[in-house]
């Protein structure tokens, strides 16, 4: 009496992360739309066709219409074994606006945004008209900023975790608390860079934020009244959103 053998064969699936960065001037956000081009869609489309299957990924975070990322972080998972000859051939691929660092194996249960520890903002103001930096600054040459009363005021930041007052209205967030890490602004010249760094952000925060401080270090408002802001708990109590092509999503934190 002879038995049957039957040969199953078990489809192995790595989890790959991918580093990355973009000019977001041409793409309305990172995250897919039903009909406006993203970022992602780009690059599924990129390594969809040259792993030839269909492959989704999980970005870090979405960035905003315009905004920019000079590092980002996804994962995508596949039944294929990747060495670094994918980053060349998807630089290749890709639109010159998004270029790839580095393509790593990672565990399988490590996730691009619920493991992410922080992110990190820039945000680009030039004091002076500069046809240089009509893309990637936002132009205030016509009004004097206290840069000190706004350091004074990023201060007060690190009072509260409840943003509501900073975040787009009616999105889909379950929660508006946020644990703000680092808030600060430097001059160099006629050049302002504030750096905002936190567990999570909101749509919108990062750019609620600065447009509220330059109410501040214009004169507007006090520091002092960031706070009665925050507290208000309504969008409509902070500032304008500063431009998105100023922003710039700069570092992602993973405990590797």
């Amino acid at each position: 009496m002879t038995g049957n053998h039957i040969k199953i064969k078990f489809k192995i699936t790595l989890r790959y992360f991918i580093e990355f960065s973009y000019n977001g001037k041409n793409y309305f956000g990172y995250q897919i739309q039903p009909k406006d081009i993203s970022v992602q869609e780009e690059l599924e489309k990129a390594l969809s066709t040259i792993l030839r299957e269909s492959i989704k990924t999980v970005g870090a975070g979405r960035t905003d219409t315009g905004v920019h990322a000079k590092k980002m972080f996804a994962h995508f998972d596949t039944n294929q074994v990747i060495d670094q000859q994918l980053s060349y051939k998807l630089n290749s691929f890709l639109p010159a606006d998004i270029s790839i660092e580095r393509i790593f194996k990672v565990n399988d249960d490590f996730h691009a945004r619920f493991d992410a520890t922080f992110r990190t903002y820039e945000y680009y103001i030039s004091l002076e008209k500069n046809p240089f930096t009509q893309d990637s600054a936002w132009q205030l040459w016509r009004r004097n900023i206290d840069v000190d009363k706004m350091n004074e005021a990023c201060k007060i930041l690190f009072e509260y975790e409840d943003f509501t007052s900073f975040a787009k209205l009616h999105t889909d967030n379950k929660t508006n608390l946020c644990k703000i890490y680092k808030a600060e602004w430097e001059q160099k010249g006629t050049e302002l860079k504030f750096t905002v760094s936190a567990n999570r952000f909101l749509r919108n925060m990062v750019r609620a934020i600065v447009g509220t401080m330059i109410e501040v270090g214009s004169g507007k408002i006090q520091p002092e009244d960031v706070r009665k802001v925050i507290e208000n708990k309504n969008r409509n109590s902070a500032g304008i959103s500063a431009p998105a092509h100023a922003l710039y999503l700069v570092d992602v934190g993973y405990k590797f």
